[in-house]
């Protein structure tokens, strides 16, 4: 009879650690989907401001000497926000992009067309890296990884929350183009 207890004792501390292996590779996949989404949510951002500073930079005549400033100087600060506070800065630069006129007279469609896209595209990566986070902080909020500790030395990943409302942004780029989200 003890050789049975023995046994099933083996037995379960055999599927604890298959379960904690296979816990640990899915929250390094997480993990690692995380980090990707990051990085495609970052390119978006730095190419939507890069693209509203061109906007600011190369046609002030179609937004007006005043618009065209402050809109050069949101997209710089979300390029490299001073506070270190990313989302103020990119909030700041959406609601810039979504008070530009409708009629950008002067401004090549194909950059309101690329600013149109690279704006939907920052919404997608935000909602697939949210995603990711999600995934990740309620595997890791579960109790048995919580009482095990299992990567408990990596901070949870946060949320990156942003009003991304996907309006009309940029004239004739995006005609046709409405979305309301959210």
């Amino acid at each position: 009879m003890p050789d049975a207890w023995m046994l099933l004792a083996g037995a379960v501390l055999l599927l604890l650690l298959a379960w904690v292996a296979w816990t640990l590779v899915r929250l390094s996949r997480l993990e690692a989907r995380v980090a990707r989404a990051w990085t495609v949510l970052d390119t978006q951002l730095q190419r939507r401001a890069g693209l509203a500073e061109e906007l600011a930079r190369h046609y002030p005549g179609a937004l007006g000497d005043q618009r065209a400033g402050a809109l050069a100087a949101v997209a710089a600060a979300a390029r490299a926000p001073a506070d270190g506070d990313r989302e103020v800065a990119e909030n700041a630069l959406g609601r810039e992009l979504r008070d530009l006129p409708s009629d950008l007279s002067g401004v090549p469609v194909a950059l309101q067309t690329d600013l149109a896209g690279t704006t939907t595209r920052v919404g997608l990566a935000r909602r697939f890296y949210n995603d990711a986070v999600r995934d990740t902080r309620a595997l890791r909020r579960q109790r048995l990884p919580r009482l095990l500790r299992l990567h408990a030395r990596r901070p949870l990943p946060r949320y990156f929350d942003i009003d991304d409302r996907l309006e009309q942004v940029a004239g004739a780029g995006r005609a046709g183009h409405r979305s309301a989200v959210r």
